[in-house]
């Protein structure tokens, strides 16, 4: 690993080892990665003042991780899990294959509750159970063959945000002023991000953008993170603050809205974090499209609308408290929804990495889940 000072502050470049596998990224940043025996996670809790790495020799040291947002972003908790269980798997002291399928099943369930709304965990952690159950072999050779797993649903992320970039940027017109939320960049993936991967694609190909990059409370996801990677990039951007959000959409500065997705319902409903609905109404008001990138990993093929999707509840310290200072008075109740649903009939758009869907979304959502099925 390598830090530099360069042009936008400071930039992390994590050099690949030949000898790693999962860790085969052109990028200059990832976010997760299997190294010297262990999983390498950037610390987000940390960002923008430091940059510093987790390592992580056990299942739960990943899984607290997860939980106090070291590592978050749908994808990313999705990858983050599939190297949790892979690591559970190498320290399982099972007699039978039984035994050994028995406990992987009871501590996926535990890296599950670690964040119920984003469904790419659930859906990374079922694919390893499904590897692990349908392994003819021999049951002691599944931890290695589990790690390789994970390292592919790594791989696989990366490649996934790079088609979202390519479907996504061919929306965006040169000179778009865009407003985005919370991070979905590198940061929020293993590597280059869905809605900000889209912005990303779009400034490199020279279409000159602006970004407004909304702070996104209570734990400043977008100021923190967001706002530090769109330095490294070098694409222009301001930060406002939520509530601004309405009024520059009435002063016409607003072109785009684009953001991502925790888990979206089958009929299109999206869950994203808390403050994304009333973005989406103020867009609607104003005219202006609102987009929503997400791999279809995020997509919950189960859930027919956005009432059936769990919405996590997270702790009063992340309202009452900014940067561990204490902000509101003692005995205050606090609510601290992490995430609201969007009505598909808000969103005019889902871009994903077989393409882009629109209303209606049952049916387009559908069609995309079926090409990538016989592709």
């Amino acid at each position: 690993m390598q830090f530099r000072i360069g042009n936008f502050g400071l930039r992390i470049l994590l050099y690949s080892n030949p000898k790693s596998a999962f860790r085969n990224s052109k990028s200059n940043m990832r976010t997760i990665w299997w190294e010297e025996e262990r999983v390498k996670l950037l610390d987000q809790t940390k960002l923008p003042h430091r940059v510093e790495v987790v390592e992580c020799t056990r299942w739960e040291e990943v899984a607290e991780a997860i939980r106090t947002l070291k590592i978050r972003g749908a994808p990313a908790i999705g990858v983050a899990g599939a190297f949790a269980l892979a690591l559970a798997a190498r320290t399982l002291p099972s007699r039978t294959r039984e035994e050994f399928l028995e406990a992987l099943t009871h501590i996926s369930r535990q890296i599950q509750q670690t964040r119920p709304t984003a469904v790419n965990l659930s859906w990374a952690l079922h694919r390893l159970l499904q590897f692990a159950r349908n392994y003819p072999g021999n049951f002691q050779e599944l931890p290695s063959l589990l790690l390789e797993e994970a390292g592919r649903i790594a791989q696989e992320d990366i490649e996934t945000n790079r088609a979202i970039a390519r479907h996504g940027s061919s929306l965006i017109k040169p000179g778009e002023r865009i407003l985005t939320y919370c991070n979905t960049g590198s940061l929020a993936t293993v590597d280059y991000g869905t809605a900000l991967g889209i912005i990303r694609a779009a400034h490199e190909q020279g279409k000159g953008v602006h970004v407004y990059v909304c702070e996104t409370r209570p734990v400043l996801q977008g100021a923190r993170l967001t706002a530090w990677e769109v330095l490294q990039y070098g694409i222009p951007a301001t930060l406002i603050t939520d509530n601004a959000a309405g009024f520059l959409m009435r002063k016409g500065q607003v072109d785009r809205v684009l953001v991502g997705a925790d888990r979206i319902a089958r009929n299109g409903d999206v869950a994203n974090k808390i403050g994304t609905y009333t973005l989406a109404i103020l867009a609607r008001f104003h005219g202006i499209p609102f987009i929503v990138a997400a791999p279809l990993s995020s997509v919950d093929f189960e859930a027919p609308d956005g009432w059936a999707i769990p919405i996590e509840e997270r702790p009063p310290e992340e309202v009452t408290h900014i940067g561990g200072l204490r902000i509101a008075p003692e005995g205050i109740q606090v609510a601290n929804p992490a995430f609201d649903v969007t009505p598909a009939d808000l969103v005019t758009a889902i871009v994903t990495e077989r393409g882009i869907a629109t209303p209606p979304f049952k049916e387009s959502l559908e069609g995309l889940r079926s090409r990538a099925m016989v592709s």
